[in-house]
């Protein structure tokens, strides 16, 4: 993505963005996209495409839209090939640290926390268990930069998010997309009040728009069915109820503007004055805040400003669904451990690391192996640290061991102990 497509979208992006929504980011996270950089007086053309109905916590967008300027818009805006000649890469650690202080400055400042999650969830939320094959399983693999992919009706808007990630991918070489977007997203919830995403980076890009996912794997806006449709979607990617309510928690950040995708109210008390541009309708009074009230809020139904989609609503509807979710409304720490939990596992989804067991860039989570001395634990009472059992298991399961089995015996090393025993014996009897 060049230079002038990323500086021309300064003030208009952070208007724009803190509007999108999270989830079933149809209806409810539509973006207006910025004008092609390359005409002289370009002026802005408004989006309108149907709601993402799906609870689920993603802000997809509705995979069907009917034809609009926004698909000449985007293509506009984002020059063939952008970053679509880079190789794939592994990720340096020290840049994703030096990158994640950036985008929590970029939060700061333009309050793009829904879009940024919206990102990283859109890339990887078009995996499909069903297909082994890596790239056409799709999932967190930074196709999502491409503009073939950019045009899918869902990803309405998510132009948007690059222009303002791109200065930071750009400083930052040794950075994958995919692991960019990741980043970007677990940050957003964090910073927004969230809760610590225990994440690990290592996910290679795809290389060429040819290597992007078939449009249509990203939840509709407004299904017959809202609760079936949402099991239909993440149980392709692998997901279940539980984790499907939990994601959909992710609604308590974002706005939606009915101009842009026909559900909510143009204006009300909670949006009126921003941040970014007034407007739209929100489904928490504090929509840049990460916490437990989206449940709360959908099982009272009490205020009119605050807005339900089928999807959110069939959280409290269907009788599996429901049992999370009013536990999510009573407890937000069991809600933030279930949320972590399944953010995490939805940022891998259909990845391709290297190395192969991916790598954490926190130092907590990389605690430096106690070195084993064997002759500590020859004797006497230790406590011993969780990295040494591990070793110790490790090394015991090695030779045949279990926690459930024991050692095999090694009958022919035991005769030849027992011979030399016996020998030594007659020999001192002997003398």
């Amino acid at each position: 993505m060049s230079e002038g497509l990323v500086s021309a979208t300064a003030a208009a992006t952070m208007a724009s963005l803190t509007t999108s929504r999270l989830l079933p980011h149809a209806k409810a996270s539509s973006i207006r996209l910025l004008p092609s950089l390359s005409s002289p007086n370009p002026k802005p053309s408004s989006l309108c495409f149907r709601s993402l109905s799906s609870s689920s916590s993603f802000a997809f967008l509705p995979p069907l839209l009917h034809r609009s300027p926004w698909r000449r818009t985007v293509a506009a805006a984002v020059p063939r090939g952008t970053a679509g000649s880079a190789t794939a890469f592994v990720s340096d650690p020290d840049q994703l640290k030096s990158a994640r202080e950036d985008i929590k400055e970029l939060l700061k400042t333009t309050f793009c926390h829904p879009i940024l999650v919206r990102l990283g969830w859109h890339d990887a939320g078009t995996y499909d268990k069903n297909i082994e094959e890596w790239p056409k399983r799709g999932g967190a693999n930074g196709s999502l930069r491409f503009e073939i992919e950019l045009k899918h009706a869902a990803n309405a808007g998510l132009v948007n998010a690059l222009k303002l990630l791109q200065p930071i991918k750009e400083k930052y070489s040794s950075v994958t997309y995919a692991d960019l977007f990741q980043l970007a997203s677990a940050t957003a919830v964090e910073e927004a009040g969230g809760p610590k995403i225990l994440m690990k980076y290592g996910r290679v890009d795809v290389t060429g728009p040819e290597q992007c996912p078939d449009e249509g794997r990203l939840p509709d806006a407004g299904p017959p069915s809202p609760a079936g449709h949402l099991r239909d979607v993440f149980y392709r990617m692998g997901l279940n109820d539980k984790e499907i309510v939990a994601l959909s928690g992710a609604h308590t950040l974002g706005r939606s503007r009915p101009e842009r995708s026909g559900w909510g109210k143009p204006e009300s008390k909670y949006t009126k004055d921003g941040p970014g541009a007034p407007g739209g309708q929100s489904w928490t009074v504090q929509w840049l805040k990460f916490d437990n009230l989206y449940f709360k809020d959908i099982k009272e139904r009490k205020d009119e400003d605050l807005l339900v989609l089928p999807t959110d609503a069939a959280l409290f509807e269907d009788p599996s669904f429901k049992v999370y979710a009013e536990k999510y409304a009573e407890d937000q720490d069991a809600f933030f451990a279930d949320y972590a939990e399944a953010h995490a596992k939805l940022s891998n989804l259909g990845a391709k690391f290297d190395p192969p067991e991916g790598f954490s860039i926190d130092d907590s989570e990389n605690p430096v192996p106690e070195k084993f001395v064997a002759s500590k634990y020859s004797s006497g009472k230790r406590e011993l640290s969780e990295s040494m059992k591990q070793k110790i298991r490790a090394e015991y399961e090695a030779v045949g061991g279990s926690p459930d089995k024991p050692l095999k015996s090694n009958y022919f090393l035991n005769i030849i102990i027992l011979v030399a025993v016996l020998a030594l014996l007659t020999s001192l009897l002997g003398n």
